[in-house]
């Protein structure tokens, strides 16, 4: 106990779950179980009819399930009416010959030497049948009628004891015997294995022998009603313990748990602790195999109702490792201890899990705008590196004053009216004419310098694509300002058919014109 301790803790403590033990399920009404812990099917048939003659055609099958004082009774009134039979035979034929007058007369040939009454005829076959063979009393040459009913006798006792014998070693070489050896838990429980809730339960064989070709099965017994009205009692609904993975082949050497994995395809997808105290169910564990010793097939069953289903427990540990060999402790194969379990179902916990977290999950409309932002980053210092270029690419071709004083006082207000026109989705403006009336003001002059300025920013602001960060705009500004820069092939500028200045306003057109 002390190295179980050390291996789970301090608070561990076990749970005996023995019927004298302390610990004890949930108090509910005994109700009918559909199979007793033994395996034995509490089911009768009744008001079969004329059905009953079935039985009669498998005559040796019905006697081989009928119960030992039954085939004892039938085993010895059987041989007793067949002695009886065949002697009063014995008895007749010397009647009639009148064997039992001429007992006594050496002269006298009868048909079975040394029978004068019934219970010499008795002895007469009794010797016979058993092939003793005293000697005494024989059967004579002159009695034809004698030596058809031996023939009759032997071939009608070796019937007998064919039948009646091999029902006899069959009676005994059943394996239900060898299923008294197979245990089974007296509680199931149900816990985390791997993260995942289980419905557990132990089997142990308490032989050497092993049972070949083991494969262990189970079934959930549940009334139900379904969704048009009829009603099922007692379904049967199978229970999955590993067979798409091969784990319900057991190699039955030392005590197995077997695992069901409450998943949404199980029955128990929506059990819960609470649930549990309300259902009504039987869940049946048929084991079966093949016995080593005599090569017939063995079956093992028992039943859990869901009083007997433990949650939130775990079996005890009942191997250990001794000098050579592994030891099994069947004295702990029943008991349990408490683990930590949540207290709700597997469906309760996926629809928790599923639920979105509002502080986890971002919102769907502000990461597209960050992400719209991100990809459409436009700095106000492009417009300053452009006015930059346009006084360093030319030596000529000044601004006119009111345009400069335009210029200047609209300044601010030209980056604000950028930057909005950057936050849009769609594509920003790809003429002169889309640009804001100041961009198209500051467009107006004619100069070089102006033309060269005019083009950064209506390319840069109105027809890039929006991928370029502050960064590219950097390296873009540190490019000589003296070399033109060029207009892309597909510039509305140079595409147009008309002249820039059309698209100008009247006044700005009659200033270009003075100039």
């Amino acid at each position: 106990m002390a190295a179980l301790r050390r291996k789970f803790g301090e608070d561990y403590q076990v749970v005996n779950t023995n019927r004298a033990s302390t610990f004890s399920a949930p108090v509910k009404k005994k109700r009918q179980r559909f199979v007793d812990k033994n395996g034995r099917c509490n089911v009768q048939h009744g008001n079969l009819g004329g059905e009953t003659s079935r039985y009669l055609s498998d005559l040796f099958t019905t006697l081989v399930d009928l119960k030992w004082r039954w085939n004892l009774l039938i085993f010895i009134l059987t041989y007793t009416i067949a002695w009886l039979v065949m002697a009063s035979m014995w008895w007749i034929i010397a009647y009639i010959r009148g064997d039992l007058n001429h007992g006594h007369d050496s002269s006298y040939t009868p048909c079975v030497a040394n029978v004068y009454n019934f219970p010499s005829a008795f002895l007469f076959f009794i010797e016979t049948e058993a092939t003793i063979g005293y000697g005494y009393r024989y059967i004579t040459e002159k009695c034809p009628e004698g030596i058809i009913l031996f023939l009759f006798q032997s071939l009608l006792g070796s019937i007998v004891d064919a039948f009646l014998i091999g029902c006899m070693f069959i009676k005994m070489s059943q394996p239900k015997k060898r299923a008294e050896t197979l245990m089974f838990s007296q509680d199931a429980v149900i816990s985390l294995r791997d993260g995942k809730l289980c419905l557990m339960f132990r089997v142990g064989n308490l032989r050497n022998s092993h049972m070949v070709s083991a494969q262990i099965r189970c079934k959930l017994i549940k009334s139900r009603q379904t969704p048009e009205g009829e009603f099922l009692p007692l379904d049967q609904c199978e229970l999955d313990v590993g067979f798409g993975t091969g784990a319900d082949q057991l190699f039955l050497v030392s005590p197995l748990t077997i695992c069901h994995e409450i998943n949404p395809k199980s029955p128990f997808f929506d059990l819960s602790q609470r649930s549990l105290m309300n259902e009504q169910f039987e869940i049946v564990v048929i084991l079966e195999g093949i016995v080593e010793t005599t090569g017939m097939t063995c079956q093992a069953r028992t039943s859990y109702t869901e009083d007997e289903v433990l949650w939130g427990h775990r079996f005890l540990p009942v191997m250990s490792l001794e000098e050579g060999f592994f030891r099994v402790d069947y004295s702990q194969f029943h008991s349990t201890f408490e683990v930590p379990t949540p207290p709700y179902s597997v469906k309760e916990h996926e629809e928790k899990n599923s639920l979105p977290s509002p502080l986890s999950t971002p919102t769907p409309a502000l990461t597209e705008s960050h992400g719209a932002k991100r990809d459409r980053v436009f700095s106000v210092d492009c417009i300053n590196t452009s006015e930059e270029r346009g006084r360093q690419g030319g030596t000529g071709g000044r601004l006119p004053s009111k345009l400069q004083r335009m210029s200047s006082s609209g300044k601010e207000d030209l980056q604000r009216k950028v930057l909005l026109l950057s936050s849009q989705h769609s594509e920003k403006a790809c003429s002169t004419g889309d640009l804001p009336l100041k961009l198209q003001r500051l467009s107006s002059s004619s100069g070089p310098e102006t033309e060269n300025r005019l083009q950064l920013k209506s390319l840069k602001v109105g027809f890039e694509p929006m991928t370029q960060s502050t960064g590219d705009l950097y390296q873009h500004s540190l490019a000589p300002a003296l070399s033109p820069t060029p207009v892309p092939m597909h510039s509305p500028l140079l595409s147009g058919t008309k002249r820039l200045e059309d698209n100008l306003p009247a006044k700005l057109r009659k200033m270009n014109a003075d100039r």
